[in-house]
């Protein structure tokens, strides 16, 4: 339950109404986004068409080095600034949605829900536009960023920080589409939701031969073998549980003939855990393991990693802010569990609290799919929803900071008991 002073209650009404008056272009926008998607640090387009959108409302926007943007309404010089970002970018899979607006671009769609992102924030700053003259007289400012590359490795969270995206900014939130939630709730969770990603290649070499006379060789397609099952049995064994570590390999190749052995192979794969003080310190003992496992059969080992993006960890105070905002706005809170999956708004919080939210996707009754995936059907009724959600979040949020509102009556969702 938000506290505030009821002589200027937060005027999250007057954002779900604004939202709503804008529906149906957002719905618009979406499907001209889906049908065009691109790449990590391509979104050329996509960039243009939501500055384009921002600055016919008046909102003043910097484009960054490449692509995406930052742009910035409220108060100019802010006793608090909260920033909303979303994600721009698609992933190179082929769409197979059958849809009236199913991507034109071959091998590239928004099958993670990008464009759901990026509407609703676009939605969410027309929300904020309306009550501009609430936010500066309340020395609130806020930021949209509007981020490129997500998908990629480096992601663009750290591009938007190099360019100073976070420059003066309190507080920061986000979205995420979850499919697995009806349209209308909105999932939310006290620490980690995601995990550390990193992206794993061992590659290995040696004197190959003759299948005949293993024992003349190094036997690399063996040993390579080893590293597949005995490198992750070995982690579980060398790592607290409680990291919540997972090596999982997704692929492998040794050798082109029945009857030869290779002098050469590789596998890769993704280590992912939901503890970033352990995963900050992972590499070295990532890289001993593979040696120890392979030194019996005396070939060459090179581990290369990848390190991708530090678990998001959701502050326990942003949480209120959103709880408040999502039900000031007309929305349903759910609990949702931790997720091994990867999510470059991990950096900004190594900078400032923040926290991200699942924005349910799913038809209520209909079928539940998948992320990454080219059948994904998205219901756009949650488009508003994350709208309103993101309009919200900045004025409780920052009522939080300034200490005019108190969240009181918020259980920590993924609090859980030891068992």
């Amino acid at each position: 339950m938000l506290v505030t002073d009821r002589s200027a209650p937060l005027p999250f009404e007057a954002l779900a109404r604004t939202v709503e008056q804008h529906a149906a272009e957002l719905v618009s926008i979406r499907r001209d986004l889906h049908t065009h998607p691109e790449l990590g640090r391509g979104e050329v387009r996509t960039t243009a068409l939501v500055a384009e959108r921002l600055e016919r409302a008046g909102i003043a926007v910097r484009r960054l080095r490449g692509t995406g943007l930052v742009a910035d309404l409220g108060a100019t010089e802010p006793a608090h600034r909260i920033a909303l970002r979303a994600d721009i970018d698609a992933l190179p899979i082929r769409e197979q949605t059958g849809l009236d607006f199913a991507s034109q671009t071959d091998g590239v769609s928004h099958s993670c829900g990008h464009d759901v992102h990026t509407t609703a924030l676009i939605g969410a700053a027309l929300a904020l536009k309306s009550v501009e003259e609430r936010l500066v007289a309340s020395g609130v400012g806020a930021r949209l960023v509007f981020q490129p590359a997500e998908e990629l490795m480096p992601g663009g969270a750290e591009d938007v920080v190099a360019q100073d995206g976070l420059v003066g900014v309190d507080r920061i939130f986000a979205l995420h589409c979850d499919p697995s939630l009806d349209a209308g709730q909105v999932g939310l969770r006290v620490g980690a939701i995601t995990a550390a990603a990193d992206q794993i290649e061992v590659t290995l070499s040696g004197r190959g031969g003759h299948t005949s006379r293993p024992h003349l060789t190094q036997d690399l397609t063996y040993a390579l073998a080893k590293v597949v099952t005995d490198v992750p049995a070995v982690l579980s064994r060398r790592l607290d549980p409680r990291a919540g570590a997972a090596l999982v390999w997704g692929s492998i190749h040794s050798g082109g003939a029945h009857n030869v052995i290779p002098s050469s192979g590789k596998v890769g794969g993704t280590l992912r855990m939901l503890d970033a003080g352990i995963w900050e310190g992972v590499e070295r003992l990532l890289e001993a393991v593979v040696h120890e496992v392979v030194k019996p059969y005396a070939v060459q080992a090179e581990v290369a990693i990848t390190k991708g993006v530090p678990p998001v960890v959701n502050d326990a105070g942003c949480i209120d802010a959103l709880t408040a905002a999502v039900t000031g706005t007309g929305s349903f809170v759910a609990p949702t569990p931790q997720s091994l999956g990867g999510e470059d708004f991990a950096w900004y919080l190594t900078h400032v609290p923040g926290a991200m939210a699942r924005l349910g996707t799913r038809a209520a009754g209909g079928t539940t799919y998948d992320l990454h995936r080219g059948d994904l059907v998205i219901d756009e009724a949650a488009i508003t929803v994350g709208a309103r959600t993101l309009a919200g979040v900045v004025f409780s949020a920052a009522a939080q900071l300034a200490g005019t509102a108190t969240l009181t009556g918020v259980t920590p969702l993924g609090a859980v008991a030891d068992r």
